[in-house]
Order: C-alpha cells, then sequence, then structure tokens
C-alpha cells in the first residue's frame, strides 16, 4: 500500500504517429477530424493517469455521451458480451432500460466499486453506473487498489471540461496506463468514420482499453504482423504467463445516428469484428465487453416513480436499410482504435515486469512497407 496520498501525476508522453501518420488505411470510409470518439458531437473523454515508483502503473478513463447531465438526459443504449470473464457495472439496466443515464467509467479489475460508487455520487450519473475494468496486475499493484474516489471525480471533470471535438490521449494513459496487448503494451485507443452522406452522413466514434490478444494471432488489415514480429524483434512481455489470451478489452461505441436500443446492441454486436479482425477472439479467460450508445435522439426520460411528464415521447429511427455503413464504421474503427493503442503506448517497466511497445518502425517493416 502506498505510505503516502497518490496523486494524478501528468504522463510525459511521447509524440506517436497513429496508423493513418504511417500510411495504414483501414476499411474505406473517411474518418472524423480528430479521428477519435469526441468525434461524436458533445461525447468527451477524460483521463486520471497513476504512476508512482515501481508498482503503481494504473488509472481511470471517463467517456460522457454528450454536454448535459446523463441521469435526467440519457440517450439509446446496448451492449454486447463476447466473452464474460470481466465486469462491466449497470448493464442489466442497460439491457432493460435500453438508455444509458450516466457516464462511463473504465478503470483496473479491482478498483470498479470505488469508480462506480464515485460516479454514483457525483451528481452526473443516475444511481447505476456504467463501470468496466480490465487487468493491469502484470504492470500495476492491483491489489494495492491505488484508484481512490478522487481520481475518478478528476477523469469525470477533465471529461466534462474538454472543448468539443477534443483530441484523445491514447496508450499509457487513465485505465490503460497498465495494460498490456497482444503480447505488446497496450492501453487506450481511438478512432471515427463517418458514412456517406447517401446513407445520413453519421460518425462513428470507438474508444478501447486494450488488454487482450496473443502476439502469433495480432494482424493489422488481414497482413499477420505478430507472427513476423518475434521475440528478436520487439521481446515478449516478462510479465509471469497466464493462460494464453487471459487478458480482456472493453469497447465504447458512439454514434450520432438517430438509433434505437435494439439498433444499439446491434453496433455493439459489430465491434466483436473488429477485435476479431486484429486477431483477438474472446478466450475462455478473457473479458470482452462493448458499450454502445446513440445520440441521435435527445430529451429522453429515464423515467422515476411519480406520474409526471408527457405520455409520449417523439422520436426517429434509422431505418434498416441503411444501418450496414455503421456496421462497417464500428468494425473499421475498432480495428484502428486497437492499433492505435499499441502505437501510442511506451514501453514500460511494473510492479511483476516488463511490457515493450510496438515502434512504427517494426510495424512497417512487418507489413512489408
Amino acid at each position: 500500500m502506498a505510505t503516502r496520498p497518490l496523486l494524478p501525476v501528468p504522463y510525459a508522453l511521447a509524440m506517436t504517429e497513429r496508423a493513418r501518420d504511417l500510411g495504414i488505411v483501414i476499411g474505406s470510409l473517411a474518418p472524423g477530424p480528430a479521428n477519435a470518439i469526441t468525434d461524436v458531437e458533445g461525447v468527451r473523454v477524460g483521463h486520471t493517469t497513476l504512476i508512482e515508483g515501481d508498482s503503481v502503473r494504473t488509472g481511470v478513463t471517463v467517456v460522457v455521451p454528450h454536454e448535459g447531465h446523463p441521469g435526467t438526459d440519457p440517450v439509446f443504449a446496448g451492449c454486447h458480451r463476447i466473452n464474460g470473464n470481466g465486469e462491466m457495472t449497470g448493464l442489466e439496466w442497460v439491457r432493460e432500460l435500453g438508455m444509458l443515464t450516466s457516464p462511463i467509467g473504465i478503470t483496473n479489475t479491482l478498483s470498479v466499486g470505488v469508480v462506480r460508487d464515485a460516479l454514483a455520487t457525483s451528481g452526473f450519473s443516475a444511481h447505476l453506473p456504467v463501470v468496466g475494468e480490465t487487468d493491469d496486475s502484470g504492470l500495476n499493484d492491483v491489489e494495492s487498489q491505488h484508484v481512490r474516489a478522487e481520481h475518478a471525480l478528476a477523469a469525470l471533470e477533465a471529461a466534462r471540461g474538454e472543448r468539443p471535438g477534443h483530441p484523445v490521449d491514447e496508450g499509457n494513459v487513465g485505465g490503460g496506463t497498465g495494460m498490456i496487448s497482444h503480447d505488446f503494451k497496450g492501453g487506450i485507443g481511438t478512432s471515427s468514420r463517418v458514412v456517406d452522406e447517401t446513407s445520413g452522413g453519421y460518425t462513428v466514434g470507438v474508444l478501447v482499453q486494450a488488454n487482450h490478444g496473443r502476439r502469433e494471432r495480432f494482424r493489422v488489415n488481414g497482413i499477420p504482423v505478430g507472427e513476423r514480429l518475434g521475440d528478436a524483434e520487439i521481446p515478449l512481455s516478462t510479465i509471469p504467463d497466464g493462460p494464453p489470451g487471459s487478458g480482456s478489452i472493453i469497447i465504447i461505441v458512439a454514434t450520432d445516428a438517430p438509433l434505437l436500443p435494439h439498433q444499439c446492441n446491434r453496433i455493439a454486436l459489430r465491434a466483436g469484428f473488429g477485435v476479431a479482425r486484429t486477431g483477438g477472439v474472446g478466450e475462455h479467460s478473457s473479458g470482452d465487453l462493448v458499450l454502445a450508445f446513440a445520440t441521435g435522439n435527445r430529451g429522453l426520460e429515464a423515467g422515476d416513480y411519480s406520474l409526471k411528464g408527457p405520455h409520449q415521447v417523439s422520436l426517429q429511427m434509422l431505418s434498416d436499410a441503411y444501418v450496414n455503413p455503421l456496421f462497417y464504421a464500428v468494425i473499421d474503427a475498432t480495428e484502428e482504435a486497437i492499433v492505435n493503442a499499441l502505437l501510442a503506448a511506451d514501453t514500460m517497466e511494473g510492479h511483476e515486469g516488463s511490457a515493450h511497445a510496438l515502434t512504427p518502425e517494426a510495424l512497417l517493416s512487418a507489413l512489408g512497407d
């Protein structure tokens, strides 16, 4: 346990090149201006990063769905489980209500409770907030539970204070600080796509916390780069081995399309194809969970125990004739967000060993460029 108060500290991110900076184009749809989940109007992301000594490598990431109060101004939402050896609180209420009524927190496995409690009492959430996790115990002393309520609230305030459409810090930040993916240093990654005007011109944004996969299965644009980047090219993680593929991934999908809850479920399911295209398969010991929300209908009410307000609410629904482009968008953005997470991450020494970064040079070499 830390012997003095653990404060959020700025993490000096190196200048990183994202997939598109390297000429790696995934799919045919164009990204939004920031190529991030924040390209969906109103969506904001904040991080608290905790790095101290030899064994604190953790943090919190918070996604807010719009500029208002999601507890009183919810948005339609859905979810999907690729493999369920993980936790995302509040999903039963999302399934039942079909709405997101809180900010979304992402952290490490043993800090879900404290982040959930902090968001529940933050004044910007209904009482069943959504908080997901992946396990950073290799690089972080997770059992000492360094994340506290003030860290979650700081990430929430950082998100709420960001300007619209801001770029999102990636790699070793927030909840992704201590994560490992495909036996490279992993973490937070994001990407977006804009569908053609003929299909509505809607934006889809994806944010991942990547802590999953196996080196030999890693693919980029279908090319087996993981097979080409063995221990001689980039050292494998020195974290004590668990079951192969035992890591996890959390995926948050946002869109401004006017989707109803069942359509959000369909969008969430398609994110799994983006995971699969990079080589993830949702192994037995993996926790791979997706939450998708749509801001295209506003002015909804989550409902309470009193009879008030209108009996009916007017809604818009995207015709299913135009839903395929959104499927393509979420698949491509998920794949690129995972690649961006790895490219943004820096090599890290931690609690039980080290994890090495996927360098742009090594990736381009493996791709044959």
